[in-house]
């Protein structure tokens, strides 16, 4: 009972801050964010100090690399966490964009307005970024946010929080727009997520298992940031050059993330020029795991089992399979992608046409890396997650997707 009264009172206060916040100003709430730029700044040797000390516990709790890979900070991740605010700050302000006014037959003008969503849940795992990057889309938004990190990364998300919230007390801002959470287990989390009235958008971000667990329990609307099994179709028309290099930044330059390559898909015309090239990719570490006709042409693949298809890996390793042609790599896609990223790699324009029509993702890219799925890289400045679900964002969500659409009206006298 005391775990539900004090979440409630975190709600309410998120509630009061995000009505403050619904009608600051731009000015108010860029100064806000160029002020959690300079606390970023000024105080990174305390955070990456706390993060120090989250990386040893995790270590030592046996986390796996690719969670490893997300919590840990480092200077330069600190300085781009800060240039990404300050970034932030310089785009135009979406709340009070007003879209498509139209004069009805009748006289009436009618359009819409975007605004506010309201209080905002996070919930997500290692990354600490998260808690910076949520903190400052949803103050550019006009929202507030309640975050709950993982406990790997606790002493990170309080420093950064406490850093959030100074900010805006230091511009005139309610400190309460930005609240970290303690780690909370399942039986607290079902209390959060069960907020009606006080939380109007989660979005869940991290495991599996945290997702199908927060999906099946919430009674607030959920966003999903589902799992990332991305897959990249060399067709017969590729330029294999290029193939390689996009097999190469997709699985290599950081596996651990969710826009990272799973799977390649290589139509059976191409499959004994390009397999032998991922050779070069191996010895540089990768796991390469096969169908039959893969292990044929490129003996150092392992045999890949049926669980290997659809499979997450979230490391050095990439599950291929050759295909004899487009119809079967659409429906591997169909079977086991997760709706997140999907490339195709060829000079047929006919082919990548088709691909970017039948193919059900929240990015689709033709000759180009799935690593592109982020809001920075797509002009958002930045994300709070990539959606993977369809109501109210598909893809990464941006400032636009923190909002929602009211229909205002400007009549003189009109009755119906």
């Amino acid at each position: 009972m005391e775990l539900s009264c004090d979440l409630s009172e975190r709600g309410r206060r998120a509630r009061a801050a995000a009505v403050t916040l619904a009608s600051a100003t731009r000015v108010a709430k860029d100064a806000g964010l160029l002020a959690i730029a300079d606390g970023l700044i000024e105080r990174q040797s305390d955070i990456l100090a706390a993060n120090a000390k989250d990386m040893t516990d995790a270590k030592a709790a046996g986390l796996d690399e690719a969670m490893l890979d997300r919590l840990r900070l480092d200077p330069a991740r600190v300085q781009a966490m800060a240039a990404a605010v300050r970034g932030l700050a310089a785009v135009d302000d979406p709340v009070g964009e007003i879209i498509g006014m139209k004069r009805r037959p009748n006289g009436l003008l009618a359009g819409q307005v975007r605004i506010p969503l309201g209080v905002i849940a996070m919930i997500y795992e290692s990354r600490p970024n998260v808690t910076i990057d949520a903190a400052a889309l949803c103050l550019k938004s006009g929202n507030a946010v309640l975050l709950r990190g993982g406990k790997e990364a606790r002493r990170s998300n309080e420093l950064l929080g406490e850093l959030a919230r100074t900010a805006l007390v230091r511009v005139g801002l309610a400190e309460d727009a930005v609240q970290v959470l303690p780690p909370l287990g399942r039986e607290e989390l079902k209390v959060l997520i069960g907020l009606t009235g006080l939380i109007d958008l989660l979005i869940p971000r991290g495991g599996e298992g945290l997702i199908r667990f927060v999906t099946e329990h919430a009674r607030v609307p959920v966003v999903q940031h589902y799992k990332g099994v991305c897959h990249l179709y060399i067709d017969g028309a590729a330029d294999l050059d290029m193939a390689l290099a996009l097999t190469e930044n997709g699985k290599m330059s950081r596996p651990g993330v969710c826009n990272a390559l799973e799977c390649v898909l290589v139509h059976e015309s191409v499959a004994g020029a390009f397999l032998p090239r991922l050779e070069t990719l191996v010895k540089r570490g990768l796991e390469v795991r096969g169908d039959a006709s893969t292990v044929a042409i490129l003996p150092v693949a392992i045999p890949a089992n049926e669980n290997d298809w659809g499979q997450e890996f979230l490391a050095r390793v990439l599950a291929v399979k050759v295909v004899p042609d487009y119809a079967a790599a659409v429906a591997h896609i169909r079977q086991y992608g997760s709706q997140h990223s999907e490339a195709i790699c060829t000079n047929d324009h006919r082919i990548a046409e088709r691909f970017l029509r039948e193919v059900d993702a929240s990015c689709v890219l033709v000759n180009a890396s799935t690593r592109f799925n982020d809001g920075g890289e797509l002009g958002l400045g930045a994300e709070i997650g990539i959606s993977t679900s369809k109501l109210h964002a598909y893809g990464p969500m941006g400032l636009a997707s923190l909002t929602a659409l009211k229909w205002i009206v400007h009549g003189d006298g009109q009755v119906r």
